[in-house]
């Protein structure tokens, strides 16, 4: 089959990448927007060994299951280096990216030209619902840390591993 009909049977694919330490309510609300648009969706968790994360990876890999579990399309895994790389190899042409200020716009959209120019794939920006524009992990950790209230910023499952994690430290 060839023509507009073919297009339609071709798995759409996107990835929503970033550290996710810890996932807080407005990643979720990108990634189940972009699992709305697309068939499948990669939650692609970043690895970065120089950077000593609060979670270890495979810890946020398991929260981000339990709280994406609803959406059967998404997909999470870690990835180390390149995104473009981890988007070539699964063969995903759009990497989804929430926005929350101008501030964010600025370095979005270098990475996305750079990305784009490496391999053609495309950066959608989706701005960020207005509950969540100025929510970020850091904070929600910092605020965290000092006993402050983060329960309607984090999924449930997601606060009893913070909350269990700074009293261990």
């Amino acid at each position: 089959m060839t023509g507009p009909e073919s297009e339609g049977s071709q798995v759409r694919r996107a990835v929503c990448p970033g550290s996710f330490d810890p996932i807080t309510n407005g990643h979720l609300d990108i990634i189940a927007r972009a699992s709305r648009l697309y068939d499948e969706v990669y939650v692609a968790v970043m690895i970065n060994k120089s950077k000593k994360g609060l979670f270890e990876i495979d810890e946020r890999i398991d929260l981000i299951r339990q709280v994406t579990s609803e959406y059967a399309n998404v997909r999470v895994e870690a990835f180390h280096g390149l995104l473009v790389d981890f988007c070539k190899e699964r063969d995903i042409p759009a990497i989804v990216k929430g926005l929350r200020a101008v501030s964010d716009f600025d370095y979005e959209l270098q990475m996305a030209q750079m990305n784009n120019g490496l391999t053609g794939v495309e950066t959608l920006f989706v701005p960020t619902n207005p509950t969540y524009s100025f929510l970020s992990s850091s904070l929600v950790k910092e605020v965290a840390a000092w006993g402050g209230d983060v329960s309607h910023l984090v999924p449930p499952v997601v606060l009893d591993a913070l909350t269990g994690r700074l009293r261990q430290d």
